[in-house]
């Protein structure tokens, strides 16, 4: 990490920064930039005025510091009197002294209007709704790169921080065998009791505890096994805690902009989605020739850690199994920390957090500070997330998010705005159905209405066009 030394090249500079959004990263964001001297909370804006007061409140933004305007014209005259400008209206932030609007709607149609507005206003744009971005991230950052500006993933989320350390290891000269993410759903095994826990996280992705009782014989297959009893251990693991399914496609969500970036490829649609304990990551996510369970190399996946009470998890963290092509460097990576596979010829390099937007401070840095972005060379559409039905569905139904429990989230190639082709999730997203959809069908362009004047449809043509 060399980035204080970029920064210290412009010591007494600051970048000012506009929020849209005060969800939970949101507030995180602004609440750690006020905290970092090169950086300036210049506005916040939400359709709701209390939440903006809360998030100010939360980020330690003092209540006589910010001013609500209704009007780009008492907006300027208050920021002049440096004040933090508060609006409901987004737009207003388009016109007002600020580097960077960061995009933290999670509303897929609203981050395309805005994206497009700020970049048109010469601002840089930092990517938190990683539902626009993983429908029509590609093309955004084309036209910011054609405006002169910065289009750029945000560290702390886990595709921002899978990507970079997936560039990391290829500079280095290593072979990523799989990465992904574990999700925040984490496994919790009680030795003395035998049972296993998944925790309620306030409603965020876990909406209920659960735990799963077993048996004398049952609790064995919670220990970590060896290569001889994997594909059983596996295999017990999914029918016995079956009931604790953590799956949502917001882990597909942000896998798929990792893979967009990444030139990483799924092994199935649904991702394989294993129950491991960190130890077992190497011996399973390997290829076959290596003992793990992979037919094919340069995957990503996800994997829901298991790990006993007491035992440091994953915390919804990141991580490679890498290889080393040179023989005495990859015995370096099997002998000085790196957990690896029994053979010792395929390594984890994992990061056991992500800390949202408490880390966003480095990308608003480099986007105001040094014009760059903190993702991956080469972004593409390859992939995309789609929906199937997990239930009958009806004309008239509206679907929702990668959170809806009717929905079934999978990741397959990309394919262009037409009939039969199936639908990102996140232009489905607020869709009403004009057909009904049968349980077991993947949802598709023309089971919807195309909605009028959609921003997000519009750029998804124009990315179809650039990928022709």
């Amino acid at each position: 990490m060399i980035y204080h030394k970029l920064y210290d090249l412009h010591k007494g500079k600051t970048t000012s920064v506009g929020l849209i959004g005060t969800g939970h990263f949101g507030i995180a964001v602004i609440g750690q930039a006020v905290l970092q001297p090169q950086l300036k909370v210049g506005a916040v804006a939400d359709k709701n005025e209390d939440a903006i007061w809360n998030a100010a409140e939360k980020a330690g933004i003092p209540r006589e510091s910010l001013s609500f305007c209704t009007s780009v014209e008492e907006a300027k005259k208050q920021q002049e009197k440096g004040q933090v400008i508060a609006v409901t209206d987004p737009m207003i932030l388009m016109d007002l002294d600020l580097d960077t609007i960061v995009e933290a709607t999670g509303n897929p149609e609203a981050g395309a209007r805005h994206c497009i507005a700020a970049m048109n206003h010469g601002k840089h744009i930092v990517m938190v709704n990683k539902e626009t971005d993983s429908c029509v991230g590609p093309i955004l950052k084309k036209m910011a790169e054609e405006k002169g500006v910065v289009c750029t993933p945000v560290d702390g989320d886990q595709h921002g921080a899978l990507m970079q350390m997936i560039q990391w290891a290829r500079d280095l000269g290593l072979e990523v065998i799989s990465a992904g993410k574990s999700r925040d759903a984490e496994f919790i095994y009680d030795r003395e009791k035998k049972t296993v826990t998944v925790y309620c996280d306030g409603g965020i992705t876990i909406p209920e505890t659960v735990t799963a009782c077993l048996s004398e014989q049952e609790w064995r297959y919670m220990e970590t096994f060896q290569d001889e009893n994997m594909e059983a251990c596996l295999k017990a693991r999914k029918k016995l805690l079956a009931q604790l399914d953590p799956r949502g496609g917001f882990d597909l969500c942000e896998m798929v902009i990792a893979a967009n970036a990444t030139g990483l490829q799924p092994e199935t649609s649904l991702l394989l989605d294993e129950i491991l304990r960190t130890p077992e990551i190497p011996m399973v996510l390997c290829h076959e020739k290596d003992g793990g369970i992979l037919k094919k190399e340069g995957v990503i996946e996800v994997v829901t850690n298991l790990h006993e009470k007491g035992e440091a998890g994953l915390g919804g963290g990141v991580f490679l199994v890498v290889r080393s092509t040179n023989p005495y460097s990859q015995m370096i990576l099997a002998t000085k920390g790196c957990l690896s596979n029994t053979e010792g010829n395929v390594s984890l390099i994992y990061r056991p957090y992500h800390l949202c937007g408490v880390e966003a401070s480095s990308t608003l840095l480099c986007a105001g500070l040094l014009g760059i972005d903190t993702g991956s060379r080469v972004y593409e559409q390859n992939y995309d997330i789609v929906q199937e039905a997990k239930v009958d569905l009806k004309a008239g139904e509206v679907m929702g998010s990668d959170h809806d429990p009717r929905l079934l989230t999978h990741m397959v190639p990309a394919s262009p705005v037409s009939g039969r082709g199936p639908i990102p999730a996140h232009m489905l997203n607020g869709k009403a159905l004009i057909c009904d959809v049968p349980k077991g069908t993947v949802i598709t362009y023309d089971m919807v209405e195309e909605p009028k004047d959609s921003v997000l449809w519009q750029l998804r043509r124009k990315q179809d066009e650039m990928n022709k």
